[in-house]
C-alpha cells in the first residue's frame, strides 16, 4: 500500500513538473515573440529627416483659400443619372483659375474625360522611369443643411477648421494634389519620373463615367504604373484601442460588394381576416435571419492579420503579448474584434439592411414586400460565395432574390521590401508626420475609384495623408464635416514631398539604423 501511494505521489510530482515546464516553455515563447522575434516590418531605407517643405505665409493663405473656394462649389452626385453637372463644370473652370502654373506648363497635358473628370499627364525628364498615379475625386454626397453648425457649402472657417462637405472626402485630395504641383512648378521643379493625376467626378456613384473611363484610356495607351495612390485610409490617432501613438494605415485592398433585392409577393386582402403569414411577415423573418446569422468570422485570412502583427509592439501591455502571439490568441482576438461594428467590418463580410418597402394603407394587406441588403465582402470571399450563403440562410423559396450589383474584393497589393511604392509612402509619411512611428498595411472597408485601375497596376494603395481622431470618422458623409487648416497644410507638404521622393532611380540599401527613428 505504502509503495503504491509513493509511486502515485512521484507520478503526480512528475506530471506537475511536466505541466510547469510546459507552461514555462509557453510563457518563454510568448515573451520571446513579443520582445525579440517581432513580425518583420518593411525596412527603413532612409534615415528620418527633420522636416519637409516650408511654405511662405502667402502660400499658406493661398492653399487655404483654394480649398475653401472648391468647397463652395456643390459638386453633389446623388446617382449616376443625378449629378450637379453645372457645379462639375464650374469646378473645372475653378481649377484652371486657381492653378495657372499647372495649366500653362509645357510638360503637363490636361484632358477632360467623361465630360467632367480630369486627367493630367505630367511628363518627367526621364522616360525610362516607370510612372505612377495620384487619384482623387471632386464629387460629394448630398448634405442637407439641417444639423450643421455652418452651411455645408459655406466653407466657413472657425477655430482653425474649415467646415464643409468634401473637406475630408475628397476635395482635400483633389485640390491638395494640384496645389502641391503648383508650388513645385513655381520653384522650377521638373519631375524626373512621369506621373498622372486623375480627378473623378462620380466616385460617390460608382465612378463609371469618370475614373472607369480614365482607367480605360490609360490601358488603351499601354500605360503601366509603378503604383497608384488614392483615398481610403489615413493616420489614425487614438482610434486603435491599446495603441497610444498615431498609426499610418495604408489600405492594400478594399472590400467587395454585393447588393441584393429581396421580394415576396402574395395575394392582397383585408386586414380584418389576415392570412397566417403576410408578405411583410415572410420578408421580415427572412431579413431577420440574415441579421441574426452573420457571415463567418474570417480573422486571419486577410490583411487584418498583417495589421495586427505589424502593430504588435505598439500595443500597451498586455495587448502587446497577445498581438505578438496570434498563433495562440487568435480565437480570442477574433471574438473581441467582432464586438464593435468598426472592427467587425474588418473580419467578415458584413450585412446591412438598407431599404424596406411594403404596405399602402392601414387596413390593406399588401401584395408585395421588398427589401434591399448590401453585403461588403471580405477579401477572402467572392460575391458568388456570399450569394450562395445568403440563399442558404434565407432558405425560403417564397423570397425572390435578385442581384442589383456585385463585384469581388480587390486583389491584395504587394507589401514587401521590394516594392517601390511602399518604401516611398513610408519615407514620405515618416518625414512629414513626426509623431508617427508605425506604417502598417490594412483594409479599406469602403470602395474607391482605385478599383477601376487593376489593369494598369497591381500596386494600389489607399491612403489620405490626414491625421484623423475618433470624432472625425462620423463627419465623413455625416454632419459637420471639417478639416483643420494645420491638417490640410500637412497633406500638401506630404504630396509635395512625395512627388520629389518618387524621382529616385532605385531604392537604396536598408539604412544602418533602419530600426531606429
Amino acid at each position: 500500500m505504502a509503495g503504491g501511494s509513493g509511486r502515485r505521489r512521484v507520478a503526480a510530482w512528475a506530471a506537475g513538473l511536466g505541466l510547469c515546464a510546459a507552461l514555462l516553455a509557453l510563457l518563454a515563447a510568448v515573451l520571446l515573440r513579443a520582445y525579440v522575434l517581432r513580425a518583420p516590418a518593411i525596412p527603413r531605407l532612409w534615415a528620418r529627416r527633420g522636416g519637409t517643405a516650408a511654405f511662405s505665409a502667402g502660400e499658406r493663405l493661398e492653399l487655404k483659400e483654394a480649398l475653401r473656394g472648391a468647397i463652395k462649389i456643390p459638386t453633389v452626385s446623388v446617382s449616376p443619372e443625378d449629378l450637379n453637372a453645372t457645379a462639375m463644370a464650374e469646378f473645372g473652370n475653378y481649377i484652371r483659375e486657381v492653378f495657372p502654373a499647372v495649366f500653362s506648363s509645357k510638360f503637363i497635358q490636361h484632358e477632360i474625360v467623361g465630360k467632367y473628370s480630369h486627367l493630367f499627364t505630367v511628363q518627367g525628364s526621364n522616360p525610362e522611369m516607370m510612372p505612377y498615379m495620384l487619384l482623387a475625386h471632386m464629387d460629394v454626397v448630398p448634405a442637407p443643411p439641417e444639423g450643421w453648425d455652418f452651411p455645408p457649402f459655406s466653407a466657413a472657417e472657425h477655430e482653425g477648421f474649415i467646415y464643409g462637405r468634401g473637406t475630408l472626402d475628397n476635395k482635400n485630395s483633389a485640390i491638395g494634389i494640384l496645389q502641391a504641383l503648383e508650388f513645385l512648378l513655381r520653384r522650377n521643379y521638373r519631375p524626373r519620373r512621369s506621373f498622372y493625376v486623375g480627378i473623378g467626378h462620380d466616385e460617390e456613384v460608382f465612378g463609371q463615367k469618370g475614373a472607369m473611363k480614365i482607367a480605360a484610356l490609360l490601358e488603351a495607351r499601354g500605360v503601366k504604373l509603378s503604383f497608384l495612390l488614392d483615398e481610403g485610409s489615413a493616420i489614425l490617432d487614438g482610434i486603435i484601442a491599446g495603441v497610444k501613438k498615431p498609426v499610418a494605415v495604408i489600405a492594400i485592398t478594399e472590400k467587395g460588394s454585393i447588393t441584393l433585392n429581396f421580394t415576396v409577393e402574395k395575394e392582397p386582402g383585408h386586414s380584418s381576416f389576415p392570412p397566417t403569414e403576410t408578405s411583410i411577415g415572410i420578408l421580415a423573418a427572412a431579413v431577420s435571419r440574415l441579421e441574426q446569422n452573420p457571415l463567418r468570422n474570417l480573422f486571419g485570412h486577410g490583411p487584418e492579420l498583417m495589421t495586427m502583427e505589424h502593430l504588435a509592439s505598439e500595443f500597451r501591455f498586455p495587448l502587446n503579448l497577445i498581438m505578438s502571439n496570434l498563433w495562440l490568441f487568435s480565437p480570442i482576438v477574433s471574438r473581441v474584434l467582432a464586438w464593435k461594428p468598426s472592427t467587425n467590418a474588418l473580419i467578415r463580410t458584413t450585412t446591412a439592411v438598407t431599404m424596406f418597402n411594403a404596405g399602402i394603407k392601414i387596413n390593406v394587406i399588401p401584395s408585395s414586400a421588398k427589401a434591399t441588403v448590401n453585403f461588403r465582402i471580405h477579401s477572402a470571399e467572392k460575391a458568388t460565395e456570399v450569394l450562395e450563403m445568403v440563399k442558404n440562410t434565407v432558405a425560403d423559396d417564397r423570397v425572390k432574390i435578385d442581384v442589383v450589383e456585385a463585384f469581388d474584393p480587390l486583389p491584395i497589393s504587394p507589401w514587401d521590401d521590394q516594392t517601390f511604392g511602399v518604401h516611398i509612402l513610408q519615407r514620405t509619411i515618416l518625414d512629414t508626420f513626426s509623431d508617427v512611428d508605425s506604417v502598417v498595411p490594412g483594409t479599406c472597408i469602403g470602395n474607391t475609384d482605385s478599383r477601376h485601375f487593376t489593369n494598369v497596376t497591381n500596386a494600389i494603395y489607399r491612403f489620405n495623408p490626414l491625421l484623423l481622431k475618433s470624432d472625425d470618422l462620423p463627419r465623413i458623409h455625416g454632419l459637420n464635416e471639417r478639416i483643420s487648416v494645420e491638417n490640410y497644410e500637412k497633406q500638401i507638404k506630404f504630396l509635395f514631398q512625395l512627388i520629389k521622393n518618387c524621382d529616385i532611380d532605385e531604392l537604396p540599401e536598408p539604412h544602418a539604423n533602419s530600426h531606429e527613428l
